[in-house]
């Protein structure tokens, strides 16, 4: 008996040390939670943001207004990237050490690279919408690409992302359907689905390496 359990725990260890050499597994749960919480803050400023114009006509809108409303709405996007990507490092660095691990070794590296490609592709395409005034498609297209992006990089994490990846693209397809409510939607997938996302990998993932 007690040798099949140091053959069951060997096995055991040779499939972990094959999986921490082939995918960066050092996500944080928390993180993800954080990054839904900053989302929906951004989210309702944005709406209030928005919400005065929702009564007017566009051809009775001053264009001086429309573009302080921009560059409001970008710093806020801007300030809810930085606030999640520097809380994500931050975990996932301090999860890292816990596991004796790099946090920029050569699976993060790839990781990342197979990530920034659709995501980097969707945010200049969502800049030429806003150039062209095809503002209500914004939301479609960071979903879409976002959920792409996932979808492309979860060969080198944590399998689940993929589904995470699926469920934002298909919130991101249901969003170029009901595109009026795009802030909705935008606040459904970068903020509660993180949110709930997050949880799971909390208890999934997290809890065994703080024990």
């Amino acid at each position: 008996m007690k040798q099949e359990q140091d053959i069951i725990h060997e096995l055991s260890s040779i499939k972990d040390m094959m999986q921490k050499s082939s995918r960066f597994i050092s996500l944080s749960g928390l993180s993800g939670i954080l990054a839904g919480v900053y989302a929906l803050i951004g989210a309702y400023a944005a709406q209030l943001i928005l919400q005065p114009f929702h009564y007017q006509e566009s051809y009775w809108i001053d264009k001086d207004k429309i573009d302080i409303v921009s560059i409001k709405l970008f710093v806020i996007a801007a300030s809810v990237i930085v606030a999640a990507s520097s809380t994500g490092i931050f975990l996932s660095s301090r999860k890292a050490k816990k596991r004796g691990e790099s946090i920029w070794d050569y699976q993060a590296k790839r990781l990342m690279f197979n990530f920034l490609i659709p995501l980097v592709t969707g945010g200049l395409f969502a800049l030429t919408l806003i150039y062209h005034n095809a503002v209500d498609f914004v939301a479609p297209c960071t979903l879409l690409f976002y959920g792409l992006a996932l979808i492309h990089a979860s060969k080198y994490t944590l399998g689940t992302i993929r589904n995470f990846g699926y469920m934002q693209v298909l919130l991101g397809l249901l969003a170029s359907i009901f595109i009026q409510n795009g802030i909705l939607f935008m606040a459904i997938g970068f903020g509660m689905m993180h949110i709930v996302y997050g949880i799971y990998l909390y208890f999934k993932y997290d809890i065994k390496t703080n024990s």
